[in-house]
Formats: structure tokens, C-alpha cells, sequence
């Protein structure tokens, strides 16, 4: 089985720019690109997980959105880096476009994606880990069994942390998120080789 690291889109992987769908406002957060080198040196799939309620509220297509993961996708392959694969939520229950305006169980904080992501591709849930900027990301990744980080960049302002909310661990930066992954993966596989 593969072991993942699933990445939240806006706000973790990409500066938040709300309902953007224009890939020239597009930039990644700082070392993004870097961390995600060395995890995928390290053997892990990087998949994003994203919400996407714009499509929901009609503020774009299905399509807008493809152009938008191909960009990305692009731009990380001309850093050596290739993502493995990305799944979104187009739904909301307050949204206006059917058949999207619905509840969902796909949906951040639900585990639908992660657990989508791990049948499709054969991923170890276990031993696979969320990274995300609010705590819904971290409760998604909790709930499909995953190693959670919560990112804390300004982007939760909640704060509302109950047993499924907590992150197993709370970094400032995406150098700082690597560095954890592969220092636990290094200890997992030295255990694993006893």
C-alpha cells in the first residue's frame, strides 16, 4: 500500500485568494514547493483535498476548476515535483446549481475525499498524513485515520478544538510540516525493520 500526505489547496498549498479561479493571481506559500520535493524524495503521493464550494454558488464551472489543478500540476512538475492526484467538493447546502447545492458527506471537515483518494490509489490511511491551514482540515484527516498538521498561518479563527478538531501537531511553516512527516516516517520504518 502507498502512504500519502493529502494537501489542502487555498490557504495551505496556494496563498488564498477566495473563489479564485484566475491562475495568474495563482503563488504558492512559501516552501511549499520545496517540502513537497522532499516528501515525495521521501516516497510519499501528494494529493490535494480541497473544498470547492464556488461551483455550488455558480461562481464558476467544473472546468474552471480543472484549468486551475492542471496549472498547479504544471507548476509543481517544473520543480520536480509530480502530484499524484487531486479530488475537490463541489457541493455546498446553501449553494444555488444543481446538483451541487446539497449536503454531502465529501465535504471538509468529512472524510469523504480522503477516504475516496485511499480506495482509488491504495493508500494506507494510517500511515498517510493531512496537512491543512484551518481546523477543518485537521478534522478531516482525523476522521479518515491520518496523522493530521494544522499549518497555523492566520487562517483558522475559530479555534473551536474538540477531539475529532485537534491536529496531532501545529507548525508555522511548510519546512517545518516536512521536517515532522519525515522525521516520524524515519522512527515508523526503523520500528517496522525490528
Amino acid at each position: 500500500m502507498n502512504r500519502a500526505v493529502f494537501i489542502d489547496k487555498d490557504g495551505t498549498l496556494i496563498k488564498d485568494v477566495p473563489y479564485n479561479v484566475n491562475t495568474s493571481l495563482i503563488e504558492f506559500e512559501e516552501h511549499a514547493i520545496e517540502a513537497l520535493q522532499l516528501l515525495q524524495a521521501f516516497g510519499f503521493q501528494l494529493i490535494i483535498i480541497s473544498n470547492q464550494p464556488g461551483i455550488a454558488f455558480s461562481y464558476f464551472t467544473e472546468e474552471d476548476i480543472h484549468q486551475v489543478f492542471r496549472f498547479i500540476e504544471n507548476k509543481l512538475l517544473e520543480n520536480g515535483v509530480r502530484l499524484n492526484g487531486y479530488y475537490y467538493c463541489p457541493h455546498h447546502a446553501e449553494g444555488d446549481r444543481a446538483p451541487f447545492a446539497k449536503a454531502c458527506y465529501c465535504r471538509k471537515p468529512l472524510p469523504g475525499m480522503l477516504l475516496q483518494a485511499a480506495m482509488e490509489m491504495d493508500i494506507d490511511l494510517e500511515s498517510s498524513w493531512m496537512i491543512g491551514d484551518i481546523l477543518h482540515d485537521a478534522e478531516a484527516g482525523n476522521r479518515a485515520g491520518c496523522t493530521s498538521i494544522l499549518l497555523n498561518n492566520g487562517n483558522e479563527t475559530e479555534w473551536v478544538l474538540t477531539d475529532s478538531r485537534r491536529p496531532a501537531f501545529v507548525c508555522e511553516n511548510w519546512k517545518d510540516a516536512a521536517a515532522i512527516i519525515i522525521e516520524h516516517a524515519k522512527a515508523r520504518a526503523s520500528v517496522e525493520h525490528v
